[in-house]
């Protein structure tokens, strides 16, 4: 099942995507402003956030700088904010499209479908990965050569080959693999980053 964080500030636009959403077997989690979104969206991991940029604490702009630090989730704006200035910004920090309100729900979820298609075409580019003499299958998830991963390293491995380039915070890996309880405990992380 498909999961979606919306972020928006009017209830009545939450409650309506919440309904519409989960009528059409999506999971759906929300988030009135940006705080929660980011802290969200780094404990649940959805599969495509949706985000109104006037929120009461942090611009959407900057909302999706946040997520864009480290995570590659699709991001579909939805705002009442139509200015050609407000959708380049947005665009350039890295949404993969814009909706203005007032909007038709079936458009709106047109284009919910079309972001997620775009974005299992990108997942299947990632399936498989050279490193070195080796190849690291994701789908299959197996190392050519015979090697053999615990489920914990297998699953540091496959956070730093789907974030490639990027810088991945310690704690939100401790996070990912551990638990919220054991973000401090560098010395976990260490051991199993000198096994890989």
């Amino acid at each position: 099942m498909t999961k979606i964080l919306i972020v928006d500030d009017e209830p009545q636009i939450l409650r309506a995507l919440r309904i519409n959403l989960a009528a059409r077997h999506y999971e759906v989690a929300v988030a009135d402003d940006g705080a929660s979104a980011l802290r969200q969206a780094a404990e649940w991991h959805p599969d495509l956030v949706v985000l109104d940029l006037g929120l009461p604490d942090i611009d959407g702009v900057d909302v999706i700088h946040g997520l864009r630090g480290w995570t590659k989730v699709p991001i579909v704006v939805l705002s009442g904010r139509a200015g050609n200035q407000d959708k380049i910004e947005a665009l350039d920090a890295g949404a993969d499209d814009y909706v203005t309100k007032p909007f038709s729900i079936e458009e709106f979820l047109a284009r919910i479908r079309a972001v997620s298609r775009r974005s299992a075409v990108q997942e299947s580019e990632l399936a498989s990965i050279e490193i070195g003499d080796r190849t690291v299958d994701l789908v299959g998830k197996t190392v050519s050569g015979g090697m053999r991963l615990t489920p914990t390293e297998w699953h540091i491995l496959e956070i730093l080959l789907r974030n490639p380039g990027k810088l991945i915070p310690q704690r939100y890996l401790l996070t990912e693999i551990w638990g919220s309880k054991y973000s401090n405990e560098t010395h976990y992380l260490r051991q199993y980053i000198c096994l890989l």
